[in-house]
């Protein structure tokens, strides 16, 4: 009899964490429909409630992390991030994204790490150099800046070009 009520409640806990995962994939669906119409913050609501439903949901910590540095909260976004990298260290767009929110707040020593973490894991990843250029600008590397902006625009990154104008690499 305790084999069938442990089998029994097995079963239940398993298909509470499958409601659970379901119901906060849900909410991850509601809030992408609230970024595409610019309502971040009520975006950030639903994601949160996915969190607390699923905290393991990668999906609501990565848009929420958007929506905080869309709003301009870039520590948030830096919170949000790092709690992806603890769940899943192999994300490097993970580690590029919390770089860029790192950049926005002058933290160019940890951006730097982070560039160079996800160029690690995605070694041309063409954004990272671009990001990373700017974390070596602000740390006075103007010359590093300027290579990293130069491979990104060999690696396909259109915006490099213009950033390589505008900031006069040779």
């Amino acid at each position: 009899m305790k084999k069938i009520i442990s089998i029994i409640a097995a079963a239940l806990i398993t298909f509470g964490s499958y409601a659970q995962k379901d119901e906060a994939q849900a909410l991850v669906r509601s809030g992408v429909a609230k970024i595409s119409s610019g309502d971040f913050t009520n975006a950030i609501l639903d994601f949160n409630a996915a969190i607390e439903k699923d905290p393991k949901n990668l999906d609501a910590y990565l848009k929420r992390a958007f929506c905080y540095s869309s709003n301009g909260n870039f520590q948030g976004a830096i919170d949000d991030y790092t709690t992806v990298i603890e769940l899943k260290p192999d994300q490097s767009f993970a580690y590029v994204s919390r770089g860029s929110a790192r950049n926005k707040l002058k933290q160019f020593t940890e951006a730097m790490a982070d560039f160079n973490k996800a160029l690690q894991l995605k070694p041309d990843d063409c954004e990272a150099y671009n990001n990373r250029g700017w974390a070596k600008k602000g740390l006075g590397d103007d010359k590093g800046a300027c290579e990293d902006w130069k491979y990104s625009k060999k690696k396909g990154n259109d915006e490099a070009k213009i950033i390589i104008k505008n900031n006069h690499c040779k």
